[in-house]
């Protein structure tokens, strides 16, 4: 007895007779097959089929191909069938055809049965047939048959069934209070249309149901954005209203997520400023509507510190937390932050997770204003340049306030709503000997003539004021007359910093004087740092001392000379700054001041490339050579602190590979750029990733291997830029390298990635052969990890092209090769593959033990993070399946692989179990 056929058309074009599945055959069968389907039993004329397989310019012979097309399909139904005989499945009817199909054996039949189910049921019923009727679809009607921007009007149909049918589950989901249920169809349908209203609104408020406000927001923006570029509108009421709904729920701040805290200390000894501090309430009670003051300001004036007491003094108003960033305004160059840099630390603080913060800056800029909408918080911006760079932080309604620094009048100001502008000058006479008052005690009212030539010697700045201060109960045994003897007797001007109302340079060669000669000599080489802000380590090789030594002249530099922004760095006031810079090239000879450099440029070289190794890095990285200067990198306990050096350092290191060329360094340039990719592929910066690698290339100049490199690291941020013909253009030109330099497996890995690129563009037959090459060229380069890798993409090019049962055996060939090897990780990532398929064609249970099985790997690999991201995805399973407990327990083991640290993935998974409660 013949096995019964069926057939599938919402997705990839496929059929089986009974469990085998069926070839069939050339894109023009498949697409006749696919109108058949379409049509569901329906009959399809020849003209149909012919304009549907060459549009408006058919050959002579078309009608004539059309027939042998159905008769070669025919044969594929029925084997055995003679040449010309008409068959019993594909049946000519006049001059049309049609299938002979019934409701079991077409999952578009079946799906059109749910549907109708579903709407005559109640909600809570209907959501789960809605889910059964979904979960039939694997891609577009006819998916890859056909191109994306023009679909045949019975496959566009047939995708609008779809899309009404997401549109349904949505609404009686949303009602039964269950949105999560069905919210990942929904995601799937609005990425398939992201220009469809209808659907984006039902994505927003479904995100908002399941407590993903954040990633709401951040999709509005995102479809706003392209509604305006794409097709030159504003969102219409329904999407405006979902929208508008996000705001009137009243939950300023998630569940078991601590509000940001971030200002820093109040000064312990802050004196005067009761007018401008006046000014700044009085601006806040009488304007309801201020968002931002702006104090502005000369250097050493007291900015930073007034910003800082006032922020503490108004915390209380605002409850739900306060962010702070040094905007470092009026640094060199590329060190200056920019408000992409800025928002991004803002919303990692405010609980969005890297891969949901979006790309572009004025989606960051809406993401970040519709979260400050639902609360009142104080932001902390210091050190600003112009209004460009402020104007994206500033909330655009709500209840929060900014308090920025400046040291120019920012124009622009006046003109914003909501935003004032507030001066400070120096201070007054009163208000500096209250300063030194609170520093110096009872000393200041026994000698005020004494005090009052200590005050116009630092022509009432308060910076000055302060280093007398700070040196002056130092030495307890000095007289205030002493002091003002020593003042008299430091002579010279800060040059760039001549100032009328103070001889700043006396005051500091005072305060410098007082150093022990080493930490003299660390305080002068400072400036060398190539940003303004630095770590012990990084001061410790700059100056080619031990890690401790340096922490100690540290701690005596600090006590009057640097301060110490937090995180165990350390910065230098730019008027400091200014004279240091002076002193070195005064004092020390040209040989000491370039090894001071050489030291820092290995230090940072050494590390980063350390950094990399724990990062599972895609590019491979020549090991650096070791220092000359006898400089060490730093050591890294695993991937979590080397993750977080680079956090730390990002800035930093973004400039060294600016301007390592400039000192003779052309490969630390490159090496470091590459070795930043994987840190800003897992904290989704591609923007930086894309700038600084651009960089590194320019860097590299002549050297081709390293050209090459570089070429294959930018092809992987555009990809993730969604810029695939741009990542197609770098690999190709890497690959052109590699192929002239005979570098056979680097060739290999080039033509793995173009495949992959290749899968995500739906062109699988073309994945299939890059990812065939790859694993040709490995073969021949006997790398057999390559070679393995390689296999998996085939295996998922197989997958795409509806080949599911060849992709499962790939896959276990696979396995058992990095099995061979030793290779744990490849054993992992093949596992997790392997459960993901077998998910996606229905077998949970199966998928589940595969997935069990990714997680026993990874674990005996020590692999905390990929065990945890396993787990994950187990969680997830269960919960989309409305299965709380086992859910619940998936993500408690992911959280402990994790060892409670508070990495973006840990915090996702506190969110998702905190929904669960």
């Amino acid at each position: 007895m013949t096995s019964p056929l069926s057939f599938a058309v919402l997705g990839p074009v496929r059929a089986w007779r009974g469990a085998s599945e069926l070839d069939l055959g050339t894109r023009q069968q498949r697409l006749i097959l696919a109108l058949l389907l379409a049509r569901a039993g329906g009959a399809v004329s020849v003209a149909e089929f012919v304009d549907l397989l060459w549009e408006s310019d058919p050959p002579p012979s078309a009608v004539n191909v059309v027939h042998r097309h159905i008769g070669t399909l025919r044969r594929r139904f029925e084997p055995g069938l003679p040449t010309r005989a008409a068959g019993s499945v594909l049946v000519r009817d006049g001059a049309e055809y049609r299938l002979r199909i019934d409701d079991e054996s077409l999952d578009l039949l079946r799906f059109r049965r749910l549907v109708a189910r579903a709407a005559a049921a109640s909600d809570e019923s209907a959501v789960q047939v809605y889910r059964q009727a979904l979960a039939l679809w694997h891609d577009r009607c006819a998916a890859g048959l056909h191109a994306a921007s023009r679909a045949h009007p019975e496959f566009a149909a047939v995708d609008g069934e779809r899309f009404a049918a997401v549109r349904a589950a949505a609404d009686a989901a949303l009602r039964a209070g269950c949105a999560h249920l069905v919210l990942p169809a929904i995601r799937l349908a609005a990425e398939d249309e992201p220009l469809d209203e209808q659907l984006q609104a039902r994505l927003l408020l479904a995100l908002a149901a399941d407590g993903r406000r954040a990633e709401a927001l951040a999709a509005y923006a995102d479809v706003e954005h392209r509604l305006a570029e794409e097709l030159g509108i504003a969102p219409g009421g329904v999407l405006r209203a979902a929208r508008d709904s996000l705001h009137d729920q009243d939950t300023p701040v998630p569940v078991g997520v601590e509000p940001p805290a971030q200002l820093p200390p109040d000064h312990p000894y802050f004196a005067g400023r009761r007018e401008v501090m006046a000014a700044a309430r009085a601006l806040l009670a009488g304007d309801p509507r201020t968002t931002a003051l702006v104090i502005d300001g000369m250097p050493g004036v007291g900015k930073t510190t007034l910003a800082v007491h006032l922020s503490h003094r108004l915390a209380a108003r605002y409850p739900d937390g306060q962010l702070h960033a040094d905007l470092r305004g009026f640094d060199s160059g590329d060190a200056v932050m920019s408000p992409a840099e800025a928002l991004r630390g803002f919303l990692w603080s405010l609980g969005v997770a890297p891969a949901a913060i979006p790309a572009e800056l004025h989606a960051q800029a809406g993401l970040y204003r519709s979260i400050l909408a639902e609360r009142r918080m104080l932001i902390l911006l210091d050190n600003c340049r112009d209004w460009d760079q402020i104007r994206h932080l500033l909330p655009g309604t709500g209840g929060s306030l900014v308090i920025a620094t400046s040291r120019r009048r920012i124009t622009g100001v006046a003109g914003a709503a909501g935003a004032h502008a507030l001066h400070l000058d120096l201070l007054t006479d009163a208000e500096a000997r209250e300063l030194l008052a609170r520093r110096l005690g009872d000393a200041v009212a026994a000698d005020p003539a004494a005090v009052g030539e200590i005050i116009a010697r630092c022509g009432r700045l308060p910076l000055a004021l302060a280093l007398v201060a700070t040196r002056s109960v130092g030495r307890p045994g000095l007289s205030l007359p002493a002091v003002v003897g020593e003042l008299a007797g430091a002579d010279g001007r800060l040059s760039g910093f001549g100032d009328a109302h103070a001889d700043l340079e006396a005051i500091f060669s005072w305060s410098y004087r007082a150093l022990t000669p080493e930490a003299a000599r660390l305080f002068r080489l400072l400036p060398l740092h190539p940003a303004g802000e630095l770590s012990t380590q990084a001061a410790a090789a700059l100056g080619g001392l031990p890690a401790r030594f340096a922490r100690g002249l540290l701690g005596e530099l600090g006590a009057q000379m640097l301060v110490r922004p937090g995180g165990g760095r350390w910065r230098m006031h730019d008027l400091l700054r200014a004279y240091a810079v002076e002193l070195g090239e005064e004092h020390d000879d040209a040989a000491e001041r370039d090894a001071a450099v050489t030291r820092v440029y290995d230090y940072y070289e050494l590390s980063a490339y350390a950094a990399h190794l724990l990062l599972l890095p895609q590019v491979a990285l020549p090991e650096p050579e070791p220092s000359g200067q006898e400089v060490t990198g730093r050591r890294f306990s695993g991937r979590d602190d080397a993750m977080a050096w680079f956090a730390a350092e990002q800035r930093v290191l973004t400039e060294v590979v600016a301007r390592a060329v400039e000192h003779g360094r052309p490969r630390t340039a490159w090496r470091i750029a590459l070795a930043m990719q994987n840190f800003f592929q897992d904290t989704a910066q591609f923007r930086q990733w894309a700038a600084v690698v651009g960089t590194g290339l320019a860097a590299a100049g002549d050297d081709p291997a390293a050209r090459a490199l570089l070429h294959r690291s930018l092809a992987g941020a555009y990809y993730f830029l969604a810029d695939l013909d741009g990542g197609l253009s770098h690999l190709r030109q890497a690959g052109a390298i590699f192929e002239r330099l005979g570098l056979r497996t680097e060739q290999g890995h080039v033509e793995n990635n173009i495949a992959e690129i290749r899968l995500d563009q739906q062109c699988y037959g073309d994945a299939l052969h890059h990812a065939q090459a790859a694993r040709a060229l490995f073969h021949a380069g006997d790398n057999v990890r390559g070679a393995t890798t390689a296999l998996l993409a085939i295996a998922r090019a197989q997958g795409g092209l509806g080949r599911h049962a060849a992709a499962l055996d790939m896959f276990v060939r696979a396995q058992r090769q990095f099995e061979a090897i030793g290779d744990l990780h490849g054993v992992g990532t093949t596992q997790s593959w392997l459960a993901h398929t077998c998910s996606m064609i229905g077998d949970l249970p199966q998928a589940l033990a595969v997935w069990q099985q990714a997680i026993d790997t990874f674990r005996g690999a020590g692999a905390a993070h990929h065990t945890a991201q396993v787990l994950v995805a187990v969680g997830d399973c269960h919960a989309a399946g409305g299965a709380a407990e086992p859910a619940g327990q998936a993500w408690r083991e992911a959280l402990a692989e994790l060892h409670g640290t508070d990495s973006p993935m840990a915090r996702q998974i506190r969110d998702r179990l905190t929904l669960l409660r």
